[in-house]
């Protein structure tokens, strides 16, 4: 374990399956299109909770929601942390941050011709207490939370098994280990709950087996709560506690692996007889 770090990356007061995050009845949509209708779905702390659906089901535009990037017209959503309910549909993207949730994109959104490194530390930008004068000094307490930050994002660093790459341009490395680094941006917000969009698409075997065994560890060793969308269905039913399914913005299926495998209606729209028997 690093040094100190399975002690401050999960920022959450909540015990193992006490209720975080609860999404009532949203629906969203873009002009004459319905991109969710009266989705409802809870996420438990320390969980992990897969979203699946064919493409253009409203996965991301789910996430979209929970993250401020969309606001729908209808339903809440909630989310429970340090004893307080947050209602989190008008809240922007960085006072949704603050409170604790950090996500990572579909598309990589890298500083590309950042190094690793700086693009970590920039993930700590809102645990920062410095402003503009004191940071421009560098001494005294600027110069010890400069140190603090530095130290956690080594910790993600050895977390990760990117040491050797640590001072490389991001946009020399490869796809995979671009992800694995967006990733470790997401957790240098120090979050209680991570949102994963296809953390694993466009990897090979042996890169997808790294992302997974990663996920798990910040789930299983700091308790970290993760909504995760991804298309391999084996990876899915592997590492998830709960899945949800949505097909054309409609929620169709909910439970563990083994209920979904047999939801009838997952399997005519989206699994097919052969993942359902696995």
């Amino acid at each position: 374990m690093p040094r100190g770090f399975s002690h401050t990356l999960n920022s959450s007061t909540l015990q193992p399956g006490e209720l975080q995050l609860k999404i009532e009845n949203v629906s969203l949509a873009f002009g004459g299109v319905q991109a969710l209708t009266d989705v409802s779905l809870e996420v438990r702390q320390s969980a992990i909770t897969a979203v699946i659906g064919p493409n253009g089901a409203g996965k991301t535009s789910l996430l979209n929601c929970i993250s401020g990037l969309y606001h729908p017209q209808d339903g809440r959503i909630l989310f429970y942390n340090q004893g307080n309910e947050h209602e989190l549909t008008k809240l922007k993207p960085y006072q949704i941050a603050k409170l604790g949730i950090a996500r990572s994109f579909q598309n990589i959104e890298l500083f590309k011709h950042m190094t690793v490194l700086d693009n970590l530390m920039l993930g700590r930008h809102n645990h920062l207490k410095s402003n503009i004068f004191t940071g421009g000094l560098y001494w005294g307490k600027t110069q010890k939370e400069e140190v603090e930050n530095r130290f956690f994002v080594e910790d993600i660093i050895d977390l990760l098994e990117i040491q050797a790459i640590r001072k490389q341009a991001v946009g020399t490395l490869s796809y995979g280990l671009q992800k694995r680094v967006e990733l470790g941006r997401a957790l240098a917000m120090q979050p209680s709950l991570l949102i994963l969009d296809e953390p694993m698409a466009g990897m090979n075997a042996e890169e997808k087996e790294d992302m997974a065994r990663f996920v798990l560890d910040v789930n299983e060793e700091h308790g970290v709560s993760i909504i995760i969308i991804e298309h391999d269905m084996g990876v899915v039913m592997d590492i998830s506690d709960h899945i949800a399914v949505l097909d054309f913005g409609l929620k169709i299926g909910d439970g563990t692996p083994d209920e979904v495998q047999r939801n009838p209606d997952v399997i005519r729209a989206y699994l097919g007889e052969d993942l359902a028997i696995m």
